[in-house]
């Protein structure tokens, strides 16, 4: 099962587009995904500060940045399972 990071921010309609689209899109019970709140920490601001939303797979260390449609999801998703 893929574990997927996705950062963004408060306020950001284009990370709410994101979270919208993963969970009309994701079978939840096969992926999981967390969503992290880039404004809390200085690293993560500076590392995707102008790029996000940014989905992240860790372990392998892909990352699919916005704007991103459901077939570019679907592929990113079924690459890191």
């Amino acid at each position: 099962m893929p574990n997927l990071i996705l950062y963004g921010t408060q306020g950001c309609h284009l990370c709410e587009v994101a979270e919208q689209l993963l969970a009309a899109t994701l079978d939840l019970r096969a992926v999981s995904v967390e969503v992290i709140d880039i404004a809390d920490d200085d690293l993560l601001v500076e590392r995707y500060g102008v790029r996000i939303p940014v989905l992240a797979e860790l372990k392998s260390g892909r990352e699919l940045d916005w704007p991103f449609e459901l077939v570019q999801l679907q592929n990113f998703v079924t690459a890191c399972s």
